[in-house]
């Protein structure tokens, strides 16, 4: 699936645009959640399963991915950013960044 068409689609799910609240920031708030989601799985089977992933805890963290793409894809729209352009723009930073030999270093405009 190309990134647009994933946005494009996703933007059908949205129940956000209302006067209650700033979109930008419920969406913000949204992709921060969803991350410590992710971060919440991985933990516990760092805890309970020996770090053994299984397929199940493997399937489960997919789901939650999709949670946190949903969340970027809608943040990205929200900004008037297509992820296609979103996902390029990090693409050229980071190939910048290792042909002038500073990916590992630190800092955003290394």
């Amino acid at each position: 699936m190309e990134m647009n068409e994933y946005q494009k689609l996703a933007s059908r799910t949205a129940q956000f645009e209302t006067d209650k609240f700033n979109p930008l920031i419920y969406t913000v708030l949204g992709l921060a959640g969803e991350t410590g989601e992710v971060v919440e799985k991985v933990k516990k089977v760092l805890r309970n399963d020996d770090a053994e992933l299984s397929e199940e805890k493997r399937q489960e963290l997919k789901k939650e991915l999709g949670d946190v793409l949903w969340y970027l894809s809608q943040c990205s729209r929200v900004l008037n950013f297509e992820l296609e352009e979103v996902a390029q723009a990090n693409i050229d930073k980071l190939a910048d960044r290792k042909d002038r030999g500073v990916i590992a270093s630190e800092g955003d405009d290394r």
